[in-house]
């Protein structure tokens, strides 16, 4: 970036912005609609981007494309945003469920919403596991024998499950329990809870070994459904129908889907860009990958992600995930406020 002056930047900018209308390489004399230069200062420029590794020559007498490198230098440092308008958020906000819907409900609509705005792929994913604590484990008397199960993770995710055990518990024991799970688990990463915990767990229970083991069994596969990592891709139609991709590649990715779940954590800290060159796993070629978390109650719970050719809108696709993922927290927070005030 510091070796770029201020009109080597604004043609770079310039370049990008056309390839991405047009799809044809960029000569000079277009470039001149955007910087106040001659048309030979430009070419001179130009080729010595190109020698920088932010430009490239498709034939000898044609203009330039961006590379990789160009593509990130602007998605990092140069390009300006372009707001949403009151009338294109309107009609996401459209798309998306009534109030009370569940998690799976919103998140779904927002991936349909965001590839039918942009014309790609979108996925999301729950969050990681290995980024999910127990933070409380309850049980609660419902009936005869009957017993709910409740846990919360640092992530903000609830699970909760109904168990049927051989007797009435009495309340020493379910303050035991209680206390016991607070002890052992609290504290845990989701994905540590292993049979080889789950073993010792049960023998430390003692005397109440035969009572409570049922209870903490279910716990354990509270915590395998927990730690599943759910990927949801939607508008795969609109890979298939790219002409800009090997059809192979794409068949590859629709037939290993859960692959791209790793990439999802990229957005960890904030909305993230990804281009394939920069993954040899990243198995479709010449393409990127937008990525932002959501959350619930300020607890990030997944991740919102978008799959085009490097070749896309930057300008306008970042701010339809940015608002999408934002729409995503915004309604899950209010369900779950709502939630518990009915409680």
């Amino acid at each position: 970036m510091s070796k770029l002056d201020g009109r080597k930047l604004k043609i770079l900018l310039a370049v990008v912005d056309e390839y991405i209308v047009t799809g044809e390489p960029v000569g000079s004399k277009t470039i001149m609609n955007y910087v106040k230069a001659s048309s030979a200062t430009i070419r001179n420029e130009m080729a010595e981007l190109e020698k920088q590794g932010y430009l490239e020559q498709p034939h000898t007498s044609a203009g330039r494309v961006p590379t990789y490198k160009g593509y990130r230098l602007y998605v990092d440092n140069i390009i300006e945003k372009s707001p949403l308008s009151k009338e294109e958020m309107d009609a996401i906000d459209s798309m998306m469920p009534e109030e009370f819907a569940t998690e799976d409900e919103v998140v779904s609509s927002a991936t349909a919403a965001l590839a039918e705005v942009t014309k790609c792929a979108a996925v999301a994913s729950n969050i990681s596991p290995k980024f999910s604590i127990i933070s409380k484990v309850e049980i609660i008397p419902t009936g005869k024998r009957m017993y709910l199960i409740l846990m919360v993770t640092s992530s903000g995710s609830i699970k909760n499950k109904v168990c049927r055990l051989q007797v009435d518990l009495t309340d020493k024991q379910l303050e035991f329990f209680s206390n016991f799970m607070a002890e052992n688990l609290e504290g845990i990463a989701v994905n540590d809870l292993s049979e080889e915990m789950l073993k010792k767990l049960e023998e430390a229970l003692g005397t109440y070994m035969l009572t409570l083991s049922p209870l903490v069994a279910e716990i354990y596969n509270m915590s395998r459904e927990m730690s599943g990592r759910k990927v949801k891709v939607t508008g795969e139609t609109n890979l298939i129908a790219s002409d800009q991709y090997s059809q192979n590649e794409i068949i590859t990715f629709l037939d290993n889907k859960t692959e791209i779940a790793k990439f999802l954590d990229e957005s960890f800290s904030g909305l993230h860009v990804m281009f394939s060159p920069e993954s040899d796993s990243f198995v479709i070629n010449n393409s990127s990958l937008i990525t932002s978390p959501y959350s619930k109650k300020g607890h990030q719970i997944g991740t919102l992600g978008l799959i085009g050719p490097m070749r896309i809108d930057y300008r306008k696709f970042i701010p339809y995930i940015e608002y999408l993922s934002d729409k995503i927290s915004e309604m899950l927070s209010e369900n779950d406020e709502e939630e518990n005030d009915e409680q």
